[in-house]
């Protein structure tokens, strides 16, 4: 199983110090940032899309409840555990779907024990498991506009969708086509033909090739008939291997 990756947001240098080193200790979880105030966590969360993250409650600027209602609002939000001086603030933190609370100085014990719960498969990744018996759910095709008029795009032609800040493309074997429409809404159309690998690609499961491990650790799909390679995420890697596995094996799902 692939390590939990980790941000820790807090105000104190010294706060963060000490829980990077009992992060260190562990070897389920990898530290992969740190942010001091809660804006510098949401940018971090956007390009880290880390599975877990734990935050103080007293910063600068919104304080760690705030940024919590803010990370939980996300469309795949990480997990949160607490790490606070304050006892007061726990009903409130549960509030946001946190994980854990935890008093500082934090007992490396139960921040293990903490981290321990999060290990489960996350709502995204379960989803890669969840495919029904009907592969034919939803439309049979799609429609676009596009310069040269209305397109129906058969579904059964697109390899993936991917979303960038404005639009969600469709990558098919005729090339490539604008829709207005969201993941999210794709997604809950035909989850159970293309699967999530990341915040900003669903994938065609039937054309699936390979994955593709570039030097600086980065991992991207190969699917048949098309270039284009869309980039798995670090919470969804393990997942996808054991996706791979079961369709490039023919292995049952469980």
């Amino acid at each position: 199983m692939n390590p939990l990756t980790v941000l820790i947001v807090d105000d104190e240098p010294l706060a963060r110090a000490r829980l990077a080193r009992q992060l260190g200790q562990l070897s389920n979880c990898e530290l992969v940032g740190e942010a001091d105030h809660a804006e510098a966590a949401l940018a971090q969360v956007d390009r880290l899309d880390p599975d877990l993250v734990l935050l103080d409650i007293e910063m600068p600027g919104d304080n760690g409840l705030a940024l919590a209602r803010r990370l939980s609002a996300l469309e795949y939000p990480p997990a949160l555990i607490f790490c606070t001086a304050h006892d007061e603030f726990a009903l409130p933190a549960f509030a946001t779907a946190a994980v854990g609370y935890l008093l500082k100085p934090v007992n490396a014990g139960q921040l293990a024990e903490a981290i321990a719960k999060v290990q489960r498969l996350s709502k995204p990744q379960r989803r890669l498991f969840e495919r029904e018996s009907n592969p034919q759910s939803g439309r049979n095709r799609i429609k676009a506009v596009s310069r040269r008029g209305i397109e129906l795009l058969d579904v059964d032609a697109i390899r993936c969708f991917v979303a960038d800040s404005k639009y969600v493309v469709a990558h098919h074997d005729g090339g490539e086509t604008i829709l207005d429409e969201s993941l999210k809404e794709l997604e809950a159309e035909f989850g159970e033909r293309f699967v999530r690998v990341h915040r900003n690609a669903l994938v065609a499961v039937d054309y699936v090739r390979g994955l593709r491990r570039t030097p600086g650790g980065q991992y991207y799909l190969q699917l048949d008939g098309i270039a284009v390679e869309p980039q798995v995420s670090r919470r969804l890697l393990g997942s996808v291997k054991l996706l791979l596995e079961r369709e490039l094996l023919g292995e049952p799902e469980a």
